[in-house]
């Protein structure tokens, strides 16, 4: 599976980085604390994330301001511009509404805020370790405290080799993490910013307030939070339930920040994720990659699942076997497959109807 890279300007021409994967009903997800669309998509601690997501949705991610593959310029690192990038990435992708929204931590904010001013797109809302107040705006002078040294020591020893500094996030954001996990998170954090908007971004999610937005939500709400999180204290995932309409409140047994593959806390927010978005059920009977397909594009493929050769799919369905193999084409692009055996295995593991 690929995923595919574009850039959007944002409304104070700042090139924004943002790509899309995977097939199936569309679910936008707002940019979290240091995201690189390239090194996450393969990495050890992000992979089964974004695999996740671009197997069962068309999924549509990218990067904020100031880091990964966006425009490494912050000239106004304040919390407000997330929702209005946020806004520019949809306008550039043109999802067709509604759709679903993830915010994961800060991106919570601007999924929030994206969701309350704009109902009509929003099908389903989905919040994982978010948050409605910055640890500036939660009353805590502890740990106001912890995160304004946290702060100083991105201001002086982020961009230094040695990972020490770095390892401060780490163990918070992946305490649980293997060796391998932990390497990586140190370094893509040097690479994907500079030690100044490093800490320019830190000191923004610390002021962020939008509970007075939480009320505004219409869509379906589904707050998730692990209990023993460091980064966002199950207290705001509390919060968000109790404050946003209606919304479902679920506990994970974890101690990370970001869920790791061998996790069963990671095995339960899928879940509960395929089944809020009312995917699971689909699953269950058919491939959700399935849903994408044209009419045409679906009989030819059941053709295929049933052993049928291109003459005798283009009898059935009074087309020539040309436009039989022009539409097989595209058929596979959208499944993933490179050949008809591939496309066979994919219709029986994916439950296709070939009675329909």
């Amino acid at each position: 599976m690929q995923q595919t890279i574009r850039f959007a300007r944002s409304f104070d021409d700042v090139n924004l980085a943002w790509a899309t994967a995977g097939q199936g009903p569309t679910l936008v997800k707002a940019s979290n604390w240091l995201t690189h669309l390239e090194f996450d998509w393969d990495s050890p601690v992000w992979r089964h994330w974004t695999r996740f997501l671009a197997e069962n949705y068309h999924c549509i991610r990218y990067d904020e301001r100031g880091c990964g593959m966006s425009e490494w310029r912050l000239e106004d690192a304040s919390w407000n511009h997330w929702t209005r990038d946020f806004e520019t990435i949809i306008e550039a992708a043109e999802p067709e509404p509604p759709f679903v929204l993830l915010g994961i931590s800060q991106g919570g904010a601007a999924a929030v805020s994206y969701a309350a001013r704009h109902p009509e797109n929003v099908s389903h809302l989905v919040l994982y370790g978010a948050y409605a107040r910055g640890w500036m705006q939660r009353g805590d002078p502890d740990s106001a405290q912890r995160f304004e040294a946290i702060t100083q020591l991105t201001r002086l020893g982020w961009g230094q080799d040695n990972p020490v500094y770095r390892q401060l996030f780490t163990s918070r954001f992946i305490p649980e993490g293997t060796p391998e996990q932990f390497e990586w998170f140190n370094e893509v954090c040097r690479r994907t910013t500079t030690p100044e908007i490093a800490t320019r971004l830190l000191e923004a999610r610390g002021q962020v307030d939008i509970t007075e937005q939480l009320c505004k939500v219409k869509a379906p709400t589904l707050v998730i939070q692990a209990r023993q999180d460091e980064i966002c204290p199950l207290a705001e995932g509390v919060l968000l339930a109790s404050e946003i309409p209606g919304a479902r409140f679920v506990q994970l047994e974890s101690r990370n920040h970001i869920l790791l593959e061998h996790e069963p806390a990671w095995q339960r927010f899928r879940d509960e994720v395929l089944e809020f978005t009312g995917i699971k059920a689909a699953a269950d009977s058919e491939n959700p990659r399935f849903a994408a397909l044209s009419p045409r594009e679906r009989d030819i493929f059941v053709g295929i699942a049933r052993g049928e050769t291109n003459k005798d799919i283009g009898n059935r369905l009074f087309i020539s076997e040309k436009t039989v193999r022009n539409t097989i084409t595209r058929l596979f692009e959208k499944l993933g497959v490179s050949s008809r055996a591939q496309a066979i295995v994919m219709a029986k593991d994916g439950n296709l109807d070939c009675d329909a």
